[in-house]
């Protein structure tokens, strides 16, 4: 441990046992850019923003430990000057993300269902509970453990367990071969069809994203399949999934690498067209179903909702107003799924409100889920202080 970051956890300690004390509840934050997920934001913050720095980084061993304070932009450029990445793509929301956001978020970007979640990749981490103990799990080393994994158990628990302090992750090389089909004319149900069937074979699918584009001249259906890996692999799948989708009657071209590394950037971070709120009492609802459900149809007014389609089918993105939660969740839920209601349409007008969020974030768990899920928050914050009330 590098010994000018011992007084900042020392810090957060402290302000951790005080607020157990006197029953302040404490807002853990650090870039702040993914503040407009979730339920209510409560409490005073805790900035974990000094407690910054790549603690050891060994890129032979695919390994890389950092402070939670870090710049998630900071840690990616590391590994993009030893030819590795995050393999799961974590998105930003913005230029402040930090590791340890990008750990408690448990978001992951366009390759997450070839590759694997956030969770997937975490080897170990380090976290002061309610009690203001510094915990270790896990370690820095791909390996397989006793017992439960607490570590991984962190990915997606918006603090809500403690103070993430540091984190190992595995990180990958970058692929050699690369490429992106581009569709044209594909419909949904067809790009549905061909990924499962391409999703059985040996071939090196890494990313799809499909999206009826209303900027087009004229406006019509787009399929898009990234493929990764070796570069004999990536041609081969080039000309036989080309020959399938022109079989189907439609147009296939390779986009542009630059371009199409600019576009998957913007699917992952939400900057494209897409994303922008169709209308002003829009929200921003995420489906996670299984990759073979069929397509959703679910309208408001009699239109279908638009909707953006990836990881190979399995998550689902649309726009619908919040007083449509019922019909979005019974869709999800007849899917064999859920659905968030990610963006509300304050905050896609870059002001952060709960009016929207009153019918509900996520869909509550079962009985037995949610005995366990306070269960275990009992257990690492006796005192109720991490982010109450945001998940």
């Amino acid at each position: 441990m590098q010994d000018n970051l011992q007084p900042t956890l020392q810090h957060f300690t402290d302000q951790i046992l005080q607020a157990a004390s006197s029953g302040q509840t404490l807002r853990l934050r650090g870039g702040g850019t993914k503040d407009f997920l979730g339920q209510s934001l409560q409490g005073d913050v805790l900035d974990t923003c000094a407690y910054s720095g790549i603690l050891s980084y060994e890129p032979s061993e695919l390994v890389i430990t950092v402070c939670c304070g870090t710049p998630l932009a900071e840690v990616e450029a590391a590994l993009a000057e030893k030819g590795q990445s995050f393999a799961f793509e974590p998105p930003h929301f913005g230029s402040g993300a930090t590791i340890g956001g990008m750990l408690a978020a448990g978001l992951s970007g366009p390759a997450r269902a070839s590759v694997g979640t956030v969770r997937d990749f975490v080897l170990g981490a380090r976290v002061i509970n309610g009690k203001g103990e510094h915990l270790t799990f896990g370690g820095q080393v791909m390996k397989n453990v006793a017992g439960y994994d607490v570590s991984r158990l962190l990915a997606g628990s918006w603090g809500q367990l403690g103070l993430i302090t540091e984190v190992s992750l595995k990180v990958l090389p970058v692929a050699p071969g690369e490429a992106t089909l581009v569709c044209a004319g594909v419909t949904q149900a067809q790009a549905l069809k061909l990924i499962n069937q391409w999703g059985g074979q040996p071939l090196p699918l890494n990313a799809s994203a499909w999206v009826h584009d209303t900027t087009a001249t004229p406006a019509q259906d787009f399929f898009f399949v990234r493929l990764r890996g070796a570069v004999a692999a990536v041609e081969a799948a080039i000309a036989k999934m080309s020959a399938e989708v022109k079989a189907l009657g439609a147009q296939v071209t390779l986009m542009d690498p630059a371009q199409a590394a600019s576009d998957w950037k913007a699917s992952g971070e939400q900057t494209l067209d897409f994303f922008k709120a169709p209308a002003e009492q829009d929200c921003l609802w995420r489906l996670s179903v299984p990759q073979t459900a069929p397509v959703l149809d679910i309208r408001v007014n009699g239109a279908l909702c638009a909707q953006y389609i990836e990881w190979h089918g399995a998550q689902r993105w649309l726009w619908a107003p919040a007083a449509e939660a019922a019909q979005v969740r019974e869709a999800a839920v007849k899917a064999g799924g859920h659905a968030t209601l990610f963006r509300t349409s304050s905050a896609s007008q870059q002001t952060i409100g709960d009016v929207d969020k009153q019918a509900g974030v996520y869909t509550p768990l079962n009985a037995v889920q949610q005995r366990i899920q306070n269960e275990l928050k009992k257990q690492f914050d006796p005192a109720g202080i991490f982010n109450p009330g945001r998940a």
